[in-house]
């Protein structure tokens, strides 16, 4: 199959070009009118697959449901807003909910599935900070342990790829050298940690921080905290929620001028009231959560945020249009960046012949018109 546009992501640049899909894989790309398109998309623009490393659900489906069906409605579904991958996520909860919601995403990628390509889970918790923990639950957050956590990743088949955890909490930052050291990103987050624990956190292995200016020690600027870490430290990723209610679009736009066009991750962090009807009644890490107008989530009764309803092409037209954050960089942030933060990016996050044919068409007004995951149309 032969796709075509005058506005092709390559080379950091929209140019005209088609792309040969074969076998799940980009073949080769082409000057236009070298052969006959199948589909020609005029000017719209097609872009490499959104990768999406935080979200917890979707479509009435929440990561620790641990319901087998339901994550596979998530994945076939999940291609109408662009994304290609995912990360799975949980939320902090007691030790048998978590076992069983990573084996159950285990269980999924070794029956199969269609959709966005399972990439690995994220372990969001249960080793966080009381204070900057949010909405996730009190009783369940726990100590940093090698041998519990190895215990959870057993139950997940080695499929947990991506942990956040509070450094400060981290005895001899124990648990972040074994999952640096094993194949598990280390992202800091629902944290009080100061600026200098956040530095050793960076040194024992941690390479990624999670929803930076949310759950985490503000920046002052005589105690820059977490959040001065994110933005000082130019050689560690940063997720950030691009709805412009998590974070102000100003604070979007300073966070993008710190990490530049390499570093930033946009992130959803979605709940399973995504793409939901208005209304209803919804649980995070068993406790209620109501949705507001402004389509954030908060624990019932409170003015607490328990996560968004965000769309990433959404979150990219926010970051674009909004927020003043440069094209490229903003791009980057749904497909390459993720891609290298967990090590895929040798087929994932670029149109590139060889590559995984992850594509989304995109309208000028940032709606979906077509979604290819390793070379199959969703929409």
């Amino acid at each position: 199959m032969i796709i075509q546009s005058e506005r092709v992501w390559i080379g950091s640049q929209f140019i005209p070009a088609q792309i040969e899909i074969e076998n799940e894989k980009i073949r080769r790309i082409c000057p236009p009118g070298t052969h006959t398109a199948d589909v020609d998309y005029g000017d719209k623009a097609i872009l490499p697959g959104f990768i999406d490393l935080h979200t917890h659900g979707s479509y009435g489906y929440d990561t620790n449901d641990a319901e087998t069906e339901g994550l596979r409605n998530w994945m076939s579904r999940i291609p109408e807003e662009g994304v290609t991958s995912i990360l799975p996520t949980t939320v902090t909860q007691m030790p048998e909910v978590l076992t069983k919601a990573v084996a159950s995403v285990a269980q999924v990628i070794d029956e199969g599935y269609e959709g966005a390509e399972i990439l690995g889970i994220h372990f969001e918790g249960p080793y966080l900070d009381m204070e900057y923990k949010g909405a996730q639950p009190p009783e369940a957050i726990a100590q940093p342990s090698v041998e519990q956590f190895k215990q959870y990743q057993a139950a997940a088949r080695g499929w947990i790829k991506y942990i956040t955890l509070s450094p400060e909490h981290d005895t001899d930052h124990a648990l972040t050298r074994y999952c640096a050291q094993n194949g598990v990103v280390v992202s800091m987050g629902h944290s009080s940690a100061s600026y200098e624990e956040t530095l050793m956190g960076a040194a024992n292995g941690a390479t990624s921080m999670t929803h930076v200016y949310n759950g985490m020690t503000p920046l002052h600027h005589r105690n820059p905290g977490l959040v001065g870490g994110a933005l000082r430290i130019r050689d560690i990723y940063g997720e950030v929620i691009g709805d412009g209610h998590h974070s102000h679009v100003a604070a979007l736009n300073i966070f993008f001028q710190s990490k530049g066009r390499d570093k930033a991750i946009l992130i959803t962090d979605s709940l399973r009231a995504k793409h939901c009807p208005p209304g209803g009644n919804y649980q995070l890490g068993g406790h209620d959560i109501e949705i507001g107008e402004d389509g954030l989530a908060r624990l019932k009764g409170t003015d607490t945020i328990a996560g968004s309803t965000l769309q990433m092409n959404r979150g990219l037209q926010v970051l674009i249009e909004k927020a003043g954050v440069p094209v490229d960089a903003a791009i980057n942030a749904c497909t390459i960046n993720p891609a290298r933060c967990l090590g895929v990016d040798d087929r994932k996050g670029k149109i590139c012949a060889g590559y995984d044919a992850d594509l989304v068409v995109l309208d000028r007004d940032y709606s979906v018109i077509q979604t290819y995951c390793k070379g199959k149309a969703f929409r």
